[in-house]
C-alpha cells in the first residue's frame, strides 16, 4: 500500500503551476478580487474601518443618535451584567449537580460552544436574558443571524443593537449576507413550481460571487461585521483570497453547503491550507457540517482539522436540534450523539436551530426554517412575532437541555463569556 499511496503526493510544479496562474497580470479572475480590495482602500485601511465601526462607544453612539429605542435595551444588558445578575458558571454547576460540583473535574479541553439560530430580532435577545436572569440559565456564546442585511439596516437600529450586545454578553455571532442563492441570483429559478431546480445547486453564479465579497467589505468597514455566513465554494475560496491579502475577515460554512463526508471536509481544509497565512491561520472559522453526519465522519473530520494545524482555528458547528419544519424529518435529537463524541473531538459548537422536538411539536406555531426568509412586515401583518418569539426561546430552552446535559457529563461548555463569569 505504501507504493500505491506515493501516487498521491502533489509534485511541486503543480503548486508552481498555481502560483504561477495566481501571480499572472493578466488573471482575470483575481484580478476582479485585488480591484475590489483597491475599491475600499487596500486591506490596511479596510481593517482600520472595521475596527473603528466595531469600537462599542461608536456603535452605542450610533445607536442612540438614531434615536433607536434600543439603546436603552443595551444599557440595560450592560447594568445586568455589570451587578451580576446572571448566575456564574460556578453557581450553574451547583445548580445542576449540587455538592457534587465541587469535586468533580470537568474536560475543557473538549468544551462544547453553546449556539443559537437564528436570533432574527434584537428584542428576541433582550426577552431571553430576562429568562436567564430569573431561572438561572446560561446564555450562548455564539449567535446565528439569517435576517435580511437591509431589512436589519432599516429596522430602528436592530443591525447596530446585535453588534454591541454581542461585545456586552461576549459571544461570537455570523450575520448571512442578502447575496445568496434565494436572491434571484438564478434567474431560472422562482419559487415552488422550480423547486427542483434548486437541488442542482444553487450558489452566487456568474458575478455574484463579487458581488458576495463586494457586500461582506460593505458591511465589515461599515458595521465592523467580521463573521458571514459562506454557501458557495466560490465565495469560500474569495473568502481565504480576502484573508491571505490581509483583510481580517472570517466566514462560517453552511450546512446548505453539504458537507457530508470526510473528503468534502478534506477538500475543504486543503483550500483553507493552501491560503493560510504565515501564523497558520485561516479566515475559516466554523465549519457547519450537514445534518445527516455520524460520529464517525465527525471524528475523521477532526483528525484531518488536526493534521492540518487547525484543530484551534476552524470549530466544527453540529445541529443538535433543527426547526420542527420544512428542513429535517422529525423527530431530529442528536444530543446523546453529541455526548458521546464531545468526550474526545475539540472545539465542537453544538447548535440549536430548533427547540426540543417533543415540545416544538406541541406549539401552534412549530418552528419553521422557511420563517427566517419572512419580511418583517408579513410577520406581523400576520400577527405571527409572538410566534417567532416563542420560537426562539424554546430554542434558548433547548440550549440549556444541552448545557445541563453535558454538565452532567463533566464536559465543561462555552457560554457568553462577560455573563457567566
Amino acid at each position: 500500500m505504501s507504493n500505491l499511496r506515493e501516487k498521491l503526493k502533489i509534485p511541486t510544479e503543480h503548486v508552481d503551476a498555481i502560483n504561477d496562474f495566481l501571480m499572472d497580470p493578466d488573471n482575470q479572475v483575481v484580478n476582479e478580487v485585488l480591484e475590489l480590495v483597491e475599491k475600499y482602500g487596500g486591506p490596511k485601511e479596510i481593517n482600520r474601518k472595521a475596527a473603528e465601526a466595531r469600537k462599542l462607544d461608536n456603535l452605542m453612539g450610533r445607536l442612540k443618535d438614531s434615536g433607536s429605542s434600543y439603546y436603552d435595551d443595551v444599557q440595560w444588558l450592560m447594568e445586568q451584567r455589570d451587578k451580576g445578575a446572571f448566575i456564574s458558571k460556578a453557581d450553574y454547576r451547583k445548580k445542576i449537580l449540587g455538592d457534587k460540583a465541587a469535586s468533580m473535574k470537568f474536560k475543557e479541553d473538549t468544551a462544547v460552544t453553546l449556539e443559537i439560530s437564528a436570533l432574527q430580532y434584537f428584542p428576541f435577545l433582550i426577552t431571553e436574558a430576562k429568562q436567564a436572569i430569573e431561572k438561572g440559565e446560561l446564555m450562548p456564546g455564539r449567535y446565528i443571524r439569517v435576517r435580511t442585511m437591509k431589512e436589519q439596516v432599516e429596522d430602528n437600529g436592530d443591525i447596530l443593537a446585535v453588534a454591541a450586545a454581542m461585545q456586552v454578553v461576549g459571544a461570537s455571532y455570523v450575520e448571512t449576507l442578502d447575496t445568496k442563492g434565494t436572491d434571484g441570483s438564478n434567474i431560472h429559478l422562482g419559487g415552488p413550481e422550480t423547486i427542483t431546480g434548486y437541488f442542482g445547486g444553487v450558489g452566487q453564479p456568474n458575478g455574484h460571487a463579487i458581488k458576495w465579497a463586494d457586500e461582506f467589505l460593505h458591511y465589515y468597514t461599515e458595521y465592523g461585521i467580521k463573521q458571514v455566513l459562506n454557501v458557495n465554494p466560490g465565495t469560500v475560496l474569495i473568502g481565504y483570497l480576502l484573508h491571505k491579502l490581509g483583510i481580517d475577515n472570517e466566514f462560517k460554512i453552511s450546512v446548505y453547503m453539504g458537507n457530508d463526508n470526510p473528503y468534502a471536509v478534506l477538500w475543504t481544509l486543503i483550500g483553507a491550507k493552501l491560503f493560510s497565512r504565515s501564523d497558520n491561520t485561516t479566515s475559516l472559522i466554523g465549519f457547519n457540517l450537514a445534518n445527516s453526519v455520524n460520529n464517525d465522519t465527525i471524528r475523521k473530520a477532526s483528525d484531518i482539522r488536526k493534521a492540518l494545524g487547525f484543530e484551534q482555528v476552524v470549530r466544527i458547528e453540529h445541529h443538535i436540534v433543527e426547526t420542527y419544519k420544512s428542513i429535517v424529518v422529525q423527530p431530529y435529537d442528536r444530543l446523546d450523539e453529541l455526548l458521546e463524541v464531545a468526550k474526545d473531538v475539540p472545539n465542537i459548537s453544538a447548535k440549536h436551530e430548533g427547540g426540543d422536538p417533543e415540545v416544538d411539536k406541541t406549539l401552534d406555531h412549530p418552528s419553521d426554517i422557511l420563517d427566517y426568509f419572512m419580511p418583517k412586515t408579513d410577520v406581523e401583518a400576520q400577527g405571527l412575532m409572538g410566534a417567532f418569539e416563542r420560537n426562539y426561546v424554546e430554542k434558548h430552552n433547548a440550549v440549556n437541555r444541552t448545557a445541563q446535559a453535558l454538565t452532567k457529563a463533566g464536559i465543561d461548555v462555552i457560554c457568553a463569556t462577560k455573563l457567566h463569569v
